[in-house]
């Protein structure tokens, strides 16, 4: 028994030997994987060599699929929903186990259901738009940065500089389409909105495009926001310059496809550069590192060596980590002891006469592991972390915002999914608390169109709106306030420089176009003015117009600028102040009959009282000076015996008045 026990571990050695033997001497000597893109365009001249240097580098690494060789097969989709659905089947028939591309949305949604049914996965570096869901598209990742996240980049913008409306200007196809309604949910978080979309059918000629932009600058809004293909979309600048779209007061910012198509130009044409001078340009950021450094030299010697022309773009470096991704996915998928596996769809049959044989369509029978393997992708590329969350996206978008001046742009800032817009870079900003303060600078200052500093409004009124059409009362009286003749242009007044004035204070221009009621000679009827006002007949009216209760129940008043009532107008005039100033509020003669009244009193007090009063008695000297004593000094306090006095005799009059009947006293 204890040498069966010394035994059995090494029996368990042996056996996975055994097994590490079988599956490695059962792993294919190569796998192939398929890329689509369009061979002749901005981003499938950079893509394709990056997916070739890609491979070419995994074959050479023993530390992925050791002993397995990736073999790429290509297909040319030619900008071509239908033909890129035929050369995507081509793909299929060669039992790949994975495709990398299409880089166009539209041909991604019809590629998706091939996938779909034939469990291949599909990595797309450049299908942006974000209806290509995992739920209805499970077999679809995207390598690449959604729009989803690129449209909130853009409403963080316009929120930043307080703009309320964009026009949206995008080609109509499922790429724009897409894009467009995402741009329009983000604006909507941020209280603003898209108040006109230009949509740009697929293959428009100049005519076609000039008729797009001729009726989104008819429109108020003065912020064009731009989502188109990059092989066709320089021509929409010159167009919009030729209509002095690029002017001051306009913005323009446009999505991640102008920058991946300056930094294709090898020798930027002067002549494009300067019908896109203060554009706002966003662009994938992919972080700093020496493996990105050495991709970018090796891939301008080979695309140097092989007289390619344009340069490399951001979608390059999601193009090869996309290869990458596949092999590290099929790695796994070998040393997890699955095989490659093909069987033919029952559903998939040849008609009697029909040439396309789709028997030779067969479906992936490890596609559901395969996929699997890929959605736990986590190593570090080009373009920072490989890695997806649970709706298949990046888990660190993020983009460049640049500032074209100049011969190439400038970099003003970033925006992440993490902090928002921001100045510092975000692989730094994720090592941090996420920093929603408004004091923090968001953004370096912009040159916008027309090499003004000054952040535009981005609104102004259509070039196809009528003028306010605003009544003003021509009256005989109080011209002061409203004053003017039968020219509409020549009405003036302190009401009229009260309603310029707060025009001016708008943060838009308001045309305006005054309307003359009256002839000059009598005053016209206010209340039909105010009538014409709410049958729409006129905007508003301008004038000395009372508030009054009937008014209010048909138009709305501003508040009142003028008080209403009588007042009385007096001159101002500068007097010095003296002891005598309790003398000005009355005239010499009121003074005269104010003491004519006291002496009055103090006589009448005297007869009355000089028999049985005895103060009043005296001389006649010092009767006079009681008298005049007594008038003056009733001003200043009363006198108690005069009203006893004055008690008695009323009481002895009013016991005669009662026939002695009864006798009162004080």
């Amino acid at each position: 028994m204890g040498a069966l026990r010394l035994m059995l571990p090494l029996l368990v050695l042996l056996a996975a030997a055994a097994r590490a033997v079988a599956a490695a001497g059962t792993r294919p000597s190569e796998v192939a994987v398929g890329a689509l893109f369009t061979y002749d365009s901005t981003i499938g001249r950079a893509a394709r060599l990056a997916v070739e240097l890609a491979v070419d580098d995994v074959n050479a690494d023993r530390t992925v699929l050791a002993g397995t060789q990736l073999k790429l097969i290509t297909q040319d989709t030619n900008c071509s929903g239908f033909l890129g659905t035929i050369e995507a089947l081509q793909l299929m028939e060669q039992n790949v186990v994975a495709v990398m591309g299409p880089q166009s949305s539209g041909i991604g949604h019809v590629i998706s259901h091939v996938v779909n049914e034939l469990h291949v996965p599909l990595l797309s570096f450049a299908a942006t738009d974000p209806t290509l869901s995992a739920s209805e598209y499970p077999y679809f990742i995207r390598t690449t940065i959604s729009d989803y996240f690129q449209m909130n980049a853009v409403a963080s913008i316009v929120e930043y500089y307080q703009w309320k409306e964009v026009t949206a200007i995008f080609v109509d196809d499922d790429y724009g389409r897409g894009g467009v309604s995402a741009l329009g949910d983000a604006l909507a978080e941020k209280r603003a909105r898209i108040s006109y979309k230009a949509a740009i059918p697929p293959n428009s000629n100049t005519d076609m495009i000039n008729d797009v932009l001729f009726r989104a600058n008819m429109m108020e809004s003065r912020v064009m926001v731009v989502h188109v293909n990059p092989d066709t979309g320089m021509s929409i600048f010159s167009i919009a310059n030729k209509l002095q779209m690029l002017a001051r007061g306009y913005v323009w910012i446009v999505t991640d496809w102008l920058a991946a198509v300056l930094d294709s130009s090898a020798s930027r044409d002067l002549k494009y550069m300067s019908h896109i001078q203060g554009l706002i340009v966003l662009r994938q950021h992919t972080p700093e590192s020496a493996a990105k450094n050495k991709f970018i030299s090796k891939w301008n010697n080979v695309a140097r060596n092989r007289s390619i022309t344009s340069g490399l773009n951001s979608y390059g470096f999601y193009a090869y980590d996309s290869v990458w991704a596949v092999a590290r996915g099929i790695d796994q998928f070998l040393n997890s002891g699955q095989q490659i596996n093909f069987s033919t769809d029952p559903r998939l049959h040849d008609s009697n006469g029909s040439t396309l044989q789709l028997s030779t369509l067969k479906i992936f029978d490890g596609g559901e592991q395969m996929l699997q393997q890929l959605l736990l992708a986590n190593f570090t590329g080009l373009t920072g972390p490989v890695q997806f969350n649970s709706d298949r996206n990046l888990v660190r978008p993020a983009y460049d915002i640049l500032n074209i001046g100049g011969s190439g742009s400038q970099l003003i800032g970033y925006w992440s999914n993490y902090s928002g817009l921001s100045v510092t870079a975000p692989e730094i900003l994720y090592q941090k608390p996420p920093n929603t303060s408004s004091i923090v600078q968001r953004l370096h200052n912009v040159v916008w169109p027309g090499d003004s500093t000054t952040t535009p409004k981005g609104w102004v009124f259509p070039n196809n709106g009528q003028p306010l059409r605003v009544g003003v009362p021509i009256k005989a009286s109080f011209k002061e306030l409203v004053a003017g003749g039968r020219d509409p242009n020549n009405v003036t007044g302190y009401c009229i420089d009260i309603f310029n004035a707060a025009i001016n204070l708008l943060p838009y221009p308001v045309p305006c176009q005054f309307v003359t009621i009256g002839d000059g000679t009598k005053n016209p009827n206010y209340d039909d003015i105010i009538n014409m006002v709410a049958a729409n007949s006129l905007d508003a009216a301008v004038g000395d117009f009372a508030i009054v209760r009937n008014r209010t129940k048909i138009a709305e008043f501003t508040q009142p600028y003028i008080e209403s009532g009588l007042v009385i107008v007096a001159p101002v005039k500068q007097a010095t102040s003296s002891a005598w100033a309790f003398l000005k509020p009355f005239t010499l003669e009121m003074w005269c009959v104010t003491g004519a009244l006291f002496l009055f009193v103090g006589i009448v007090v005297w007869i009355l009282e000089h028999r049985t009063n005895e103060e009043f008695r005296g001389s006649p000297r010092r009767q006079v000076i009681t008298i005049f004593w007594f008038s003056f000094s009733t001003m200043f306090f009363s006198h108690k015996h005069c009203k006893r006095t004055w008690a008695v005799r009323v009481d002895h009059m009013v016991v005669c008045c009662a026939d002695h009947q009864f006798k009162l006293y004080c």
